[in-house]
């Protein structure tokens, strides 16, 4: 398992969460390749993290069995069941993950506290505006606490109790599917605590929806130097969510004085591409999102331009280190906006790559 550091100022780690509920079946054979190679891609594309949903033992037995499988540390999930979580830490487990609404009385918390602190694992209190302990939810129905002011007061609740067992290798979350929730939340508590932040919108719609939640709420406070890790939640693919965590977190750099001392330059390809319209004659939306995985797989710091038109494309993308368009059944491909490359269209991806790997 790869070491991931987190907080202390170190660049921002960016995570996703596995969509579906892993059997061992998925574990073994063909099935097993697949995994593995999933996690593997979404590894080179950026992710750091990898959080499962644990809810039984079977899951955690499963989980456990993975975690021996693959590099990318992998973080368990818990709600609810304490032992779920004491059983995951008898496996290579990076991180757990528990909600203080609901893991249960300070014994239980206890037990996990001591047996993560025996195994050197770090826990992240992950505080809901769904699921706040049931008095701060009261007082938020009664007007008497915002939500966010709720989000905080569950934290520093379980913040303490973490400090009286002098468990301090954690990290806080609190997410609300409202921006300015969530942006008042880790701004109150980043007042308050040195402790490292998840940051993130919660339940924050499909691609489009969720993308735009979190780009608002996650440049703010990353462009103020808050935030060690960032999950953009979508109802979309995992792929997806790095793919925009990387974006967001890119974007910040460019803007931020704060944000890029952290993170240091803007890293990996840029693409720039067509939007397309009725004098499209390349099928950049096609080609794109072929090459999508790809891109954001590769370890170089480039530009590269998909033009729909052969009469401006060069043009528009000239400032590109590679890019490519068409024109009938021809694809032009360009460097700096000259052409060094005139193709059949059907050849397009073959001539591409070998472009790529000479940039």
């Amino acid at each position: 398992m790869q070491t991931v550091s987190i907080g202390g100022g170190l660049p921002v780690v960016i995570q996703t969460m596995w969509k579906d509920r892993l059997s061992f079946s998925d574990l073994e054979g063909p099935s097993g390749e697949k995994t593995v190679e999933r996690i593997r891609r979404l590894q080179a594309m950026g992710c750091a993290l990898l959080r499962f949903a644990v809810p039984d033992l079977e899951a955690a037995e499963v989980l456990g069995n993975l975690a021996a499988m693959v590099s990318m540390p992998l973080v368990a999930d818990i709600h609810f069941d304490y032992k779920i979580a004491l059983r995951c830490l008898d496996f290579p487990i990076a991180k757990i993950r528990i909600n203080p609404g609901n893991i249960g009385g300070r014994d239980r918390v206890e037990k996990v506290l001591s047996k993560a602190a025996a195994q050197g694992v770090p826990i992240r209190i992950g505080v809901n505006a769904g699921s706040l302990p049931r008095d701060l939810g009261l007082r938020v129905d009664a007007g008497e606490l915002s939500r966010a002011e709720a989000l905080v007061g569950a934290a520093e609740r379980e913040l303490g109790i973490f400090d009286e067992f002098g468990f301090s290798n954690t990290l806080v979350s609190m997410k609300a599917s409202s921006v300015a929730e969530t942006i008042r939340a880790n701004r109150l508590l980043a007042e308050r605590t040195d402790a490292p932040l998840h940051i993130g919108v919660t339940e924050a719609g499909p691609l489009i929806a969720g993308v735009t939640r979190n780009a608002i709420a996650l440049h703010a406070l990353l462009s103020e130097g808050l935030g060690d890790t960032i999950r953009v939640s979508l109802s979309d693919t995992m792929e997806n969510e790095v793919i925009a965590g990387r974006e967001i977190l890119n974007t910040a750099v460019e803007g931020s004085e704060a944000a890029r001392e952290r993170q240091g330059k803007r890293g990996g390809v840029t693409i720039i591409s067509c939007p397309r319209c009725g004098r499209n004659s390349f099928d950049t939306h096609g080609f794109t999102q072929r090459w999508l995985d790809t891109f954001y797989a590769m370890d170089k710091t480039i530009t590269v331009a998909v033009m729909g038109c052969a009469v401006n494309g060069p043009g528009e993308g000239r400032h590109a280190d590679l890019g490519i368009t068409g024109a009938g059944n021809k694809a032009l491909i360009f460097r700096h906006g000259e052409v060094i490359r005139t193709i059949d269209a059907a050849d397009a991806d073959t001539a591409f790559r070998e472009e790529l790997d000479r940039v």
